[in-house]
This record gives structure tokens, sequence and C-alpha cells, in this order.
């Protein structure tokens, strides 16, 4: 640890990373705020901190079992000579699950204030985080599998995730009163969702 600590590189690669996982988090973020908002004013902070926490737990235990992930890019079975693997298949759920709740997001956006209406009766704090927890798995694979091939030290990984989440949670509320404050941003962001939806659905 004090070799780390006295090392050059490590601290580059330290920078770097956690630079990495602000940008890789940005989109966790939106995400996490469009979905808070449909939460009574009191319940949005505790929710967005659980989440970015549970987000920042999920990507150290992801880093604890490395073996895992190794393991989750193999081939498990071939479709039209495109072998999928674990990961494939995880990429393609979560993108298919950013999909449908931001098109239903957009949709909710355009009806009005009877879409709104009925979206916060929908929403409960329980399912607010499942949904975010979903998400936060699909991002921190991806994340965690990016700090796997560019980082060989664990503790270099898990410090990096533990600077960048407290950096999300610094700026977080923030983002997400911007967001909510102006409809023509959130419908923005939901488009980018959308994006990044196809993305994953298009790497898997």
């Amino acid at each position: 640890m004090l070799e780390l600590l006295t090392d050059p590189q490590a601290w580059i690669a330290l920078l770097t990373l956690t630079a990495l996982e602000l940008v890789l988090g940005i989109d966790n973020i939106i995400f996490i705020s469009i979905l808070v908002d449909k939460l009574p004013a009191a319940q949005r902070e505790m929710a967005r901190r659980l989440g970015l926490f549970m987000a920042m737990f999920m990507r150290i235990g992801l880093l604890l079992v490395l073996s895992w992930i190794i393991g989750l890019t193999a081939p498990i079975f071939t479709v039209f000579a495109h072998e999928i693997s674990g990961r494939d298949l995880i990429l393609i759920g979560g993108g298919l699950f950013l999909l449908w709740k931001s098109t239903m997001e957009i949709h909710q956006l355009l009806e009005g204030e009877e879409g709104g209406k009925s979206s916060a009766v929908q929403a409960t704090f329980t399912a607010v985080i499942v949904q975010i927890m979903i998400v936060d798995l699909v991002f921190s694979l991806d994340s965690i599998i990016t700090a796997v091939g560019m980082v060989d030290e664990i503790a270099v990984m898990v410090t990096a995730v533990i600077v960048s989440v407290g950096l999300m949670m610094v700026f977080a509320r923030a983002i997400g009163e911007f967001v909510s404050a102006h409809p023509s941003i959130k419908m923005l962001a939901l488009s980018f969702l959308v994006v990044v939806g196809v993305v994953l659905i298009t790497e898997a």
C-alpha cells in the first residue's frame, strides 16, 4: 500500500479511472434524478443518496469478485454466428429496461399534468429503489469491466469508485433539481437515456 502512495503511475491511474467513473456515472445520475422526481419532496434526497450508495457498494462488490466478472465475458451460446456471454445478456436486459422506462417517461411527460399525476401516484419509494438497483447493476458492470482493463491494482480501483461516487453525491442534488425545473432538459435527458439503451443493446 505504501508503494502505491509513492508511485506516480498509481496516482495517474487513480485520476484517470476516477474521471472515467464520473463520465460513466453521469447517465446513472440523470436516471436517478428522473426517478426520484416522482417521489414526495421529503423522500427525494434519501432516495438519491441511497441509490448512489448502492451503486458504490455494487461496484466495490463486483471488484472483489473479478473472477466472476471475467467469466461473464465467456460465450454461453451462439445466435446467428454471434457469441452471447453473460455480460451481453445483462447489457441487453439493461438496455431494454432503459428503452422501456425512458419511453414511458417521455410518454407521461407529453401527457402534461394528467400524465404527471398518474406517474406520481404509481411511484413508491421501494419501486424507485428497485429500478435504481437494476440500472446500477448494468452501469456498474460495464464500468468495472472497463476499470479492470485499465488498472491492475484493486486498491486503486476501489479508491477511484469511492472518490467518484463521493463527487457524484456532491453534484447529484443540483443536477436533479436542474433537470426537474427544466422540462426541455428533462426531455433531452430522457432522449439521451434512450440512446444509451440502444448503445448497450448494440454493444452486447
